[in-house]
């Protein structure tokens, strides 16, 4: 499914301000070079995440999901003079370029980038956190959520991307996939907790963003 007409989101990147240099360069080398471009924040989501983060102005923040590290570099842009972002990626093979994207970024010594199961990974990292992204494997949202909620500081936020599933969220008949299934159950499950109140942002595939009580 469609969910927006070509032009308006042109549109909305025509009026959204300009990402820095090293954003555009790990956008083209994300098309160019890496499998799964679509992957990629891009500009509107990314300044999106840049300006609540600068919002919230966090202490810790906790991505799941670094791919080619965009979103981290803006969601760190927000942090805290002292804060600190650890973003969580499975695939070790795009480590090199990532690091060397964070390094050129100048917020490397604010990134706590490691590779490994998330699910494995979490459990050991201390204290809670003001502000949490989650952008990887649909079927582990409800996990991951679990995990985190009561680590969410009061106040703080948890941003989950791809909650639409480019409508797939809607259909009712034929045979829905896992993913699909997961987002629907991840979908439900944040908004029947009473510990958050949320909002489900159409924003490009979709952020679920849910502020701790």
């Amino acid at each position: 499914m469609e969910l927006f007409n070509p032009a308006i989101f042109t549109y909305c990147e025509e009026h959204t301000s300009e990402e820095d240099a090293i954003l555009k360069h790990i956008e083209r080398e994300t098309y160019a070079k890496v499998l799964m471009p679509r992957m990629l924040s891009g500009k509107l989501q990314g300044k999106m995440l840049e300006i609540f983060s600068k919002m919230l102005a966090p202490t810790t923040i906790l991505e799941i999901g670094t791919y080619t590290g965009y979103s981290a570099i803006c969601l760190a842009k927000g942090l805290a003079p002292k804060g600190t972002l650890v973003t969580i990626d499975i695939n070790g093979e795009l480590e090199e370029r990532v690091r060397e994207s964070f390094d050129k970024s100048g917020l490397s010594a604010k990134i706590d980038y490691r590779i490994g199961h998330a699910m494995e990974i979490i459990p050991q990292l201390p204290g809670n956190f003001d502000m949490v992204f989650i952008d990887a494997d649909k079927t582990n949202y409800n996990n991951y959520y679990e995990l985190l909620v009561d680590r969410i500081n009061p106040g703080g936020i948890l941003l989950a991307d791809n909650v639409l599933w480019s409508g797939k969220v809607l259909e009712k008949n034929g045979k829905i996939d896992k993913d699909t299934k997961a987002l629907i159950a991840f979908n439900r499950l944040v908004q029947e907790d009473p510990r958050v109140e949320n909002v489900l942002l159409p924003i490009r595939d979709g952020i679920l963003m849910a502020r701790k009580l």
